[in-house]
């Protein structure tokens, strides 16, 4: 009887669980963040932006522009190098806009992409609300603590079919635009159970290079919106959207932990544990490109005498960056050989190792790095592999033409939590980043802006005149 009892009781605890996270996330307020997180927070926004700005210019976010364009003329939120839009359609644009240039955040544990989809929701969402700067913060660090602590909850299983930046970044976008418009408790758990019906975003468009996968953060973004604007008209959602019988939890996953969601609730920020990267690709790449700039580093290092290249990796890594002969610029940011192969030759991993003139249908143009490429072996390694997620790690071994024999290896990327950078480090990303997408004065002018937050009265001012006509 006693175990029934303790069953029960379990049952119960668990059935609870979307609401206890619906109802942390309406009462917290900018005071509840302790420093460390307010100031994480501001670095997050300061990264996004960067790849927010420059990505805008891109083809994808062009498309999705003209397409929010024709979605109606409101003109609520900034639409970066576009016009004005409705909330939901800014928060699509720039959500697409954010995760092109492969050079927004991500998380280890949850394999989350958090700024892309939840800082678009919440800005547009704050300058149509005309909130001040520490709501906006604040909605952004709640939007941060719902994805990444679902996204770790249904990790790594999940991930063998869901981009989760699609799928637990809808929740984020939703509690981040939900914060900023003060839902209560009973309408944060609507917008979080409509939230849950709506994630998406499959991992099938890897296989064609297709721009499914910006596509999934602006989505994610609109579907924020959506579900906390329709929970604040009375519109009702899942209450048990994680762990209902059919809810996202068993839909999704093989296997989940929702001890996840719950444990240090409101103690242990996830924001605190965000990952900022300094090249231009794949996530699952940057270790091994950390390695091969290390190498570089040795004194007898020669990249005319390189006899053989050996990678070693984890599965579900490999699994998205086993590109072997990329053919256009986004197949090479999925290309760990390629990436590896040209930073060891041209000791950086930036934009312009990923210009369009590189490739071309039959693969790798120059010959240099194919030739690499080709004296490049990739091994999974079992105890790698038994790492992940927490850590994102990698081997790499050079072997030069008279037999002597180079070693880096890794766990954490540089930008890591494990492997920190200084704010100083962001800032030269996000000038050099928005200076040579647009000028010198506009990336200046656009990281005063960012540095400006805490004291806004009014986030509608602060990013709506940013570029250039």
């Amino acid at each position: 009887m006693r175990r029934l009892s303790l069953d029960t009781s379990a049952r119960v605890t668990a059935d609870l669980l979307t609401r206890k996270l619906a109802s942390f996330l309406s009462a917290a307020r900018y005071g509840d963040l302790p420093p460390l997180v307010a100031a994480e927070t501001e670095r997050s926004v300061l990264d996004w932006l960067g790849s927010a700005l420059a990505g805008s210019l891109e083809p994808p976010a062009r498309f999705a522009q003209k397409v929010v364009a024709r979605m109606g003329a409101s003109r609520d939120a900034t639409v970066f190098s576009a016009a004005r839009s409705s909330a939901a359609g800014a928060a699509l644009a720039n959500g697409v806009a954010s995760h092109i240039l492969e050079l927004d955040d991500i998380h280890k544990a949850s394999t989350v992409h958090a700024a892309a989809a939840i800082i678009p929701a919440a800005l547009a969402v704050a300058e149509r609300e005309h909130a001040d700067g520490r709501a906006f913060l604040l909605a952004v660090a709640l939007g941060y603590e719902a994805a990444l602590r679902i996204g770790e909850a249904i990790n790594p299983s999940h991930y063998r079919f869901w981009h989760p930046t699609g799928t637990a970044a809808t929740f984020g976008a939703a509690a981040a635009a939900g914060s900023i418009i003060y839902l209560d408790a009973r309408q944060m758990l609507d917008a979080l159970g409509s939230a849950g019906t709506q994630a998406a975003g499959l991992w099938e468009f890897n296989a064609d290079g297709a721009m499914s996968k910006h596509l999934h953060p602006g989505k994610a973004a609109f579907n924020g919106v959506l579900s906390a604007d329709l929970a604040r008209e009375g519109f009702t959602g899942a209450t048990r959207i994680l762990e209902g019988e059919r809810g996202f939890f068993r839909a999704m996953s093989e296997s989940h932990d929702a001890s996840r969601v719950k444990d240090g609730l409101g103690e242990q920020w996830k924001i605190l544990e965000n990952c900022y990267k300094l090249h231009s690709c794949c996530g699952h790449i940057h270790t091994a490109i950390d390695a091969a700039l290390e190498i570089r580093e040795q004194p007898c290092f020669a990249v005319d005498r390189i006899a053989q290249i050996d990678i070693e990796t984890y599965g579900p890594g490999w699994e998205i960056v086993k590109e072997q002969n990329p053919r256009t610029p986004y197949q090479a940011k999925f290309s760990l050989v390629y990436c590896v192969a040209a930073a060891l030759l041209e000791g950086c991993m930036g934009l312009a190792e990923f210009s369009p003139d590189r490739f071309s249908e039959q693969g790798v143009q120059r010959a240099s790095i194919a030739a690499l490429i080709g004296r490049t072996c990739v091994t999974v390694a079992q105890d790698l592999t038994a790492k992940y997620p927490d850590a994102w790690p990698a081997r790499l071994t050079v072997t030069l033409d008279d037999g002597t024999v180079l070693r880096h290896a890794g766990d954490f990327p540089r930008g890591n939590p494990e492997n920190p950078v200084p704010d100083s480090v962001l800032e030269e990303k996000f000038v050099s980043l928005v200076g040579a997408r647009f000028d010198a004065e506009t990336a200046h002018r656009s990281l005063d802006a960012a540095r400006s937050l805490k004291t806004c009265g009014d986030m509608a001012e602060v990013f709506c005149d940013l570029l250039p006509a």
